[in-house]
């Protein structure tokens, strides 16, 4: 099976009914059931209910059916106990603060993919150390707004006072070997949604999280590779092997050198647009024979 692309990742409240039909059509490639801050906590045992068959719809829809439980200091272990039974594909743990929070969360679940959302300052010094706490965990999540909140400043559509954080954490998750998800853009503009996303992509960021169904497509398209990156990434991996194969060291394509970890990145640009094509290829329905008249 083709891996698929996991650029946008949804925030969905989880006793919502309609929103998650539209999560579903919104082209996001991971739908998260979101049961902390979108669901009030007198509608999380409606929620956790939901679970097996809102997991079931999302993946007959072609997605990755993710949840995020609450702390398990509060109601996750509640929460575990009910969605883990719709056999959800990722799990997400808000307000990871600790590697030994993670390793509980790993006792409590056979999940195969875990993912600790950090979203303090406590978090963030110790990314590494729960991004390394166990070996399911496969990617980190960092938070806007409770991030914020815990730094004592505001939001702005700019975020220049996430900037520290998000080149941080990014920093903190390739060196653990686990992929970042960087935090949502938290406005209703696409214009604002467009611009943060394209920051992150040039910090690094392969994937971004959202908390509106109409970011979807155009944070999809920011983190998909251009028909103009492609055909430059073409170029350098053609004239670097054709350079090794006459025994030189590097290439240079368009008057810049060309050193292995430019090719080795061209390489892994243009195996992720394969996996994407791939994976969209899978998701579209079987082609039928007209009928003869």
């Amino acid at each position: 099976m083709i891996p698929r692309p996991r650029r946008s990742w949804l925030f969905v409240p989880g006793a919502d009914a309609a929103a998650h039909e539209a999560a579903a059509r919104s082209g996001a490639d991971v739908l998260i059931q979101e049961l902390e801050d979108f669901t009030p906590p007198e509608r999380r045992p409606e929620a956790r209910a939901r679970a097996a068959v809102l997991y079931d719809l999302w993946r007959k829809a072609g997605k990755i059916a993710a949840v995020r439980v609450n702390p398990l200091e509060t109601c996750g272990r509640e929460d575990l106990a009910a969605v883990l039974k719709g056999r959800p594909d990722i799990v997400l743990m808000s307000k990871v603060a600790s590697p030994e929070q993670v390793k509980v969360l790993a006792s409590l679940t056979t999940t195969e993919e875990l993912v600790p959302n950090v979203e303090t300052a406590a978090g963030l010094i110790r990314s590494y150390e729960i991004a390394k706490a166990h070996p399911r965990v496969v990617a980190m999540l960092v938070a806007s707004e409770d991030m914020v909140a815990d730094l004592g400043t505001s939001r702005s559509r700019g975020g220049e006072e996430l900037a520290y954080v998000r080149a941080r954490f990014l920093v903190e998750c390739r060196a653990a070997g686990v992929e970042a998800i960087d935090c949502p853009y938290t406005f209703s503009d696409v214009g604002g949604a467009v611009k943060d996303a394209k920051y992150a992509r040039r910090l690094g960021y392969r994937m971004k999280s959202l908390v509106a169904t109409g970011h979807a497509i155009a944070i999809n398209k920011v983190f998909s590779a251009s028909a103009s990156e492609l055909q430059q990434a073409r170029r350098i991996v053609d004239a670097f092997e054709r350079s090794r194969k006459l025994g030189k060291e590097r290439a240079r394509v368009g008057g810049k050198l060309v050193e292995v970890p430019i090719y080795a990145a061209a390489k892994r640009l243009l195996q992720e647009h394969a996996q994407e094509v791939g994976a969209s290829a899978e998701r579209r329905p079987p082609l039928t024979r007209k009928k003869s008249r």
